[in-house]
């Protein structure tokens, strides 16, 4: 039985696909394996893992009926893993699918170059500071493979049944014929990821001899059926990701390049030929791919593409990374509200950290940082609601000063900022972007009366310790201050956890502009007014100097 699709010009990318050389149309391997030769689908639901939970008896398990399947040798022996990815990619274009969904603020810049990349087959690499994602977007490469593949069973290279490089593999052929054992892998395995460190090894990375493996079967210590395979080559017909590139051992580096042009290695001596059939991708430090002495040339050369990642653009675009990637819906007694003034001074904070010249240009302030400190601020107003036995927690300016822990460790200081210190440097960053969203909301409201309050002396010490419902009948003393709240949104009817976060954070933005002042004995007081310099005392007259006879 075979599939014949409806319309040809709409169904070409959902059923068929051109293959060089293939005869004429072949099926989607996606769309097949849901199909009646391959049945396979993973229990993610129900036991959220991905291991194969069905096979219908339909699969080919031998050589000889995989031959007589759709997976025959005309439509899979030249389908190396580059083109598969690229005739997967173009179907998701074609369909107009999201190619990295969880990748926010790239669409225009990143997405495009890596699916240029792809359409050319070219191996790449990604460059760019800590916490732009570069991770995870050579993770999602593997969305664009098949659902599974078939290679000779009990190969450790999973090597293609049409041509197999390695020698267990193709004397297995040759004995057996049609005969031979066919297993199936699922995409998830055709991923192998491995973090660049010195002390990493050619072993480690191609392979080596194992003289346990040449004594248990006989063979000479110099037979490619003694070679214990490294990460490499068991990653073939898959994608191979190394992240930090340049701290890999120059001598590894001319490995990796000498495998991805000629083919070949020599492994204790003995030269090995391996025609993999990789993907390869990096990512790197900008720093450190452009230093010299940190990456070789001939294998920059060899490397197709080189894409540089960024920071988000906008403050949106960062808000809505870290509300995707903060742990905010969490199952707690108290409900967690997070007011959106809030999300920006944390964004806020973010921005301004990168463009402040105390702190290293070169190093960067990763995404994580207003992750984390979300994660914190949050952390905190929850302790607080428990603590008070409330069942709204509402973060407030206070808790990002508690969330400095969060912040700090994400900050590498230049030696302006090492004099000061990273907590002066955190604090000055958060009342900058207090200041920054203050001015979003309240920009040219009339605040006289609450500033005439602290100014006739009156002072207000927050702890964020305090519940909500105490702190609301304190700050509603403070003339003005509770019908400023209208700017957020904010009426008399929303409860105290939210009339008090929101109240607070118009005292903060105030003292982000310097119209009153705080500190941590007395809290909110008024600003200190500078004394008027006093007229310098009237100048003596110059002594004259006194002429000797």
């Amino acid at each position: 039985m075979a599939f014949r699709p409806r319309n040809r010009a709409i169904d070409s990318c959902a059923f068929f696909n051109e293959l060089p050389g293939s005869g004429g149309p072949i099926l989607n391997f996606g769309n097949l394996l849901a199909g009646s030769f391959l049945r396979v689908w993973y229990n993610r639901q129900q036991r959220g893992g991905n291991r194969l939970s069905k096979v219908t008896q339909e699969v080919p398990r031998t050589l000889g009926a995989l031959r007589e399947s759709s997976f025959s040798e005309s439509k899979l022996a030249g389908r190396g893993v580059k083109d598969e990815l690229r005739q997967n990619l173009i179907c998701k274009i074609q369909r107009g699918d999201a190619l990295f969904p969880t990748v926010l603020g790239y669409e225009d810049t990143v997405v495009p170059q890596v699916v240029n990349a792809i359409l050319s087959r070219h191996n790449f690499i990604l460059l760019g500071l800590r916490g732009q994602a570069k991770t995870r977007l050579i993770r999602l490469l593997t969305s664009l493979l098949d659902e599974s593949a078939p290679y000779v069973e009990g190969c450790e290279i999973h090597d293609n049944p049409y041509r197999p490089i390695c020698r267990r593999c193709r004397d297995l052929i040759a004995e057996q014929g049609d005969a031979t054992p066919i297993a199936w892998f699922p995409r998830s395995q055709r991923y192998v990821e491995k973090l660049a460190t010195p002390d990493v090894t050619i072993a480690d990375m191609i392979g080596d001899i194992d003289p346990i493996k040449a004594a248990r079967r006989g063979h000479d210590i110099s037979s490619e059926l003694t070679v214990h395979y490294g990460l490499l080559p068991r990653a073939n017909r898959g994608i191979f990701a190394i992240n930090e590139l340049p701290d890999l051992a120059g001598k590894i580096q001319v490995g990796l390049f000498n495998i991805m042009q000629e083919g070949d290695v020599q492994i204790k001596g003995y030269p090995v030929r391996l025609p993999l059939d990789l993907m390869l991708v990096f990512t790197a430090n900008p720093e450190d791919y452009t230093a010299r002495g940190k990456i070789i040339t001939p294998l920059k050369d060899r490397i197709g593409s080189e894409i540089r990642t960024h920071y988000p653009a906008t403050l949106e675009q960062g808000m809505s990374i870290t509300a995707q990637e903060a742990w905010i819906e969490r199952p707690s007694p108290a409900k967690v509200q997070v007011p959106e003034y809030l999300r920006q001074v944390v964004e806020q904070l973010a921005f301004l950290a990168r463009e402040d010249k105390r702190i290293d240009k070169r190093s960067g302030v990763s995404q994580r940082l207003p992750i984390s400190a979300l994660e914190n601020v949050v952390s905190n107003a929850e302790r607080r609601a428990l603590r008070a036995k409330e069942d709204l927690a509402v973060p407030r300016i206070v808790d990002l000063y508690s969330a400095l822990p969060a912040i700090t460790g994400k900050l590498e200081l230049e030696y302006e900022g090492e004099l000061k210190g990273g907590d002066a440097v955190a604090r000055e960053l958060i009342r900058t972007a207090v200041g920054k969203v203050y001015d979003h909301y309240f920009e040219g409201a009339n605040v006289g009366p609450i500033v005439q309050w602290f100014d006739l002396g009156g002072s207000l010490k927050l702890d964020d310790n305090t519940d909500s419902a105490t702190l609301v009948r304190q700050l509603a003393g403070i003339q003005g201050l509770m019908e400023k709240l209208k700017a957020l949104g904010i009426g008399a009817n929303e409860p105290d956890a939210v009339r008090a976060s929101a109240a607070e954070f118009v005292l903060e933005g105030l003292y982000a502009h310097r119209r009153i002042s705080r500190n941590e004995e007395r809290g909110f007081t008024a600003e200190e007014r500078k004394r008027e310099p006093r007229e310098e005392a009237r100048a003596e007259p110059p002594k004259v100097r006194r002429q000797f006879n």
